[in-house]
């Protein structure tokens, strides 16, 4: 499991977040609180606070993934 804090605070970036998601396989989930959204669900995505940072998780994690990801990463903590 992978654990990142990113920042999607424009509609522009919230659309091609959710883009780069749909090509990792498995599960990535937003969390928000007690919130926990299907990071490759457009709508689910504009339904959070997107002035937030966020936490992605993904149980599938593979090095490759680390490029799409890096954009939308802040300057959080990363987790593995």
């Amino acid at each position: 499991m992978k654990s990142v804090n990113i920042v999607l605070n424009s509609i522009e970036k919230a659309n091609n977040f959710v883009r780069d998601m749909g090509s990792i396989e498995g599960n990535a989930v937003i969390s928000f609180g007690r919130y926990y959204i299907n990071a490759k669900s457009l709508l689910g995505v504009f339904s959070l606070d997107l002035t937030k940072p966020l936490e992605l998780e993904s149980g599938n994690w593979k090095e490759e993934y680390d490029v799409l990801v890096h954009k939308y990463m802040t300057d959080c903590k990363e987790r593995k």
